[in-house]
Parts: structure tokens; C-alpha cells; sequence
């Protein structure tokens, strides 16, 4: 909900409040290729903190590669040293003042949320791409994505803690499901910065690699993604998320539903074929 101080410093000049009140395309950028949709948050004076109208792009950004046929996967990444500190509720009203009962809720519901949930149901594969510091909300957008590549200067903080505030944006639900309860209550509880070797040790990252190696990496395994079955990954990624609040019986009738479902596309008779064959398969993402 709130971004750390210690990342995201107060403006100091009038251009952090003009590069705030700039169009959300321009804080947020968007362009495809080779079937990749690359987002990039742009915000590098805040470390890229989120804004409410930023938090909206990025939803629809979402929604709108599940439903582009030209995009057959995702990566999600930052400008400057920061991926995202989280939330930016500075000059909003939010974090001071009388409440009304429900505010709080209603705030997190529609906001975090919504963005969490975006990552989550994108019906392509996302790649986070951490580039420096996410903390608080920004390290739980980089955990719902599907696979993260850490830069080695890269640093993930449960910053809540640090402000006597329970985590948001998914965190603890994401968190247990990735590495157990109590590793995900050591984080949370003591709110420390974990580099990145540490957190691809703990199971968070999939790969650390050298900051100038982070977008050729994201990018070969994009476009590796991207020439895939892209209806087959979807409804995997679908299986392996709802598998974690499923028991057995009900698991296993998604999966035999989904491979129903996946047997009447195109890329499953392309795959099939190319297996009797003995050819590379040409997957034309349906």
C-alpha cells in the first residue's frame, strides 16, 4: 500500500510533481515485438512508484495482451534503479485524514488488488524483469508474474512491517505459496531487504544475472515463450494458480478439462503432428 521511504524519497523540486502529473502512457510504456508485449514502468526520479492512473494502465496493458492475438507473452520491467516501490500516495489524501468505515478495504480491493489480479489472470505468460529495488507492492507484482529475472543488483522488501502496516497487494497469499509460512513470516515480520541471490536461493527468482544481461535474457525468453503453444500455456498457467487451492479430485478434473479444451486448438494438432513427423512444430499461438 505505501512505498519505503528509504527507496522512494520525497519530491525535492517542482519536476517530480510535473513527471507526476504527466499522461500515464508516458509513465508507463508500452510497445510490441516479435509478439512480445514489453511494459515498462517509467518513473525512475520515484523508483518507479505507482500512481493510481499508472496502476489503471498497467490493468488494461494486462487485459489487453489476453486478448490481442499478436501477443503471445509479456515482460513486465523498470526504468532506472528501482522495478517499483510500491504504491505512490503522496499528495493523494490517502495516508492522512478522517476515514470512513470500509475505506481502507475498498481502496485496497479496487487498487492493489485489481493490478495483483491482472498479473495473475493474464491469459499469456509474464516475465518480470527486476531491474533494482521492489518493495512493498512492487515486489508482489514481481511475484505474481510468472517467471522473474532478477538483475544481481536487484533487492526485494517486505517494507510494510516497517510502517506497522499489514502487507497488501496479494502478499500474503502469494508469499507462503512460493517458498512455505515461515519463511514468508520471516520476511514479513522483519521487513529486511533480500538481494537477489538470496531470493533465487529462497525460490522468488527463477535467474540472477548481470544488470546488462537483464533485457537480452528477458527478451530470448519472451520471444522463446512467444513461439510456443500459446493456448497450452494458458491454461497451464491456469492449472499450476488454482492447483495451489485445490485438493486432488478437483485438480485433476481441471486438468483432464483443460487438456479437452486444449485438444480442439491448432497448436495441439501442429504439436502432435510434428511428434509423428519428426519435425520442429510451427506454433501459430491458437
Amino acid at each position: 500500500m505505501f512505498s519505503s521511504p528509504e527507496e522512494s524519497s520525497p519530491p525535492e523540486n517542482a519536476r517530480e510533481t510535473e513527471k507526476s502529473a504527466l499522461p500515464a502512457d508516458s509513465l508507463v510504456l508500452h510497445a510490441t515485438d516479435n509478439q512480445v508485449s514489453w511494459i515498462t514502468l517509467n518513473r525512475p526520479e520515484s523508483l518507479n512508484a505507482i500512481t493510481a492512473d499508472q496502476r489503471e494502465r498497467l490493468i488494461q496493458l494486462f487485459s489487453d495482451a489476453s486478448a490481442d492475438p499478436a501477443v503471445r507473452a509479456v515482460v513486465l520491467t523498470g526504468t532506472g534503479r528501482g522495478f517499483c516501490t510500491g504504491a505512490d500516495l503522496r499528495g493523494g489524501g490517502q495516508a492522512t485524514g478522517e476515514r470512513i468505515a470500509g475505506d481502507v478495504a475498498r481502496v485496497i480491493r479496487l487498487g492493489a488488488q485489481r493490478l495483483i489480479s491482472a498479473v495473475l489472470d493474464c491469459e499469456k505468460p509474464v516475465i518480470a524483469a527486476v531491474n533494482g529495488t521492489a518493495a512493498g507492492l512492487g515486489a508482489h507484482l514481481a511475484l505474481a508474474c510468472d517467471l522473474v529475472l532478477a538483475a544481481e543488483s536487484a533487492r526485494f522488501i517486505e517494507v510494510f512491517v516497517r510502517r506497522g502496516l499489514v502487507p497488501d497487494g496479494g502478499g500474503a497469499y502469494l508469499l507462503p505459496r512460493l517458498i512455505g509460512p515461515q519463511r514468508a513470516k520471516e520476511l514479513m515480520f522483519f521487513g529486511d531487504a533480500l538481494t537477489a541471490p538470496d531470493a533465487e536461493r529462497l525460490g522468488l527468482v527463477n535467474r540472477v544475472v548481470p544488470a546488462e544481461d537483464l533485457h537480452k535474457t528477458a527478451r530470448e525468453w519472451a520471444e522463446r515463450l512467444a513461439t510456443g503453444p500459446t493456448r497450452a500455456l494458458a491454461l497451464t498457467k491456469q492449472l499450476v494458480n488454482a492447483s495451489l487451492d485445490s485438493d486432488r479430485a478437483t485438480a485433476f478434473a481441471a486438468e483432464a478439462a483443460a487438456q479437452e479444451i486444449n485438444m480442439t486448438t491448432a497448436d495441439a494438432r501442429e504439436g502432435v503432428a510434428s511428434f509423428v513427423e519428426r519435425r520442429s512444430p510451427r506454433y501459430g499461438g491458437s
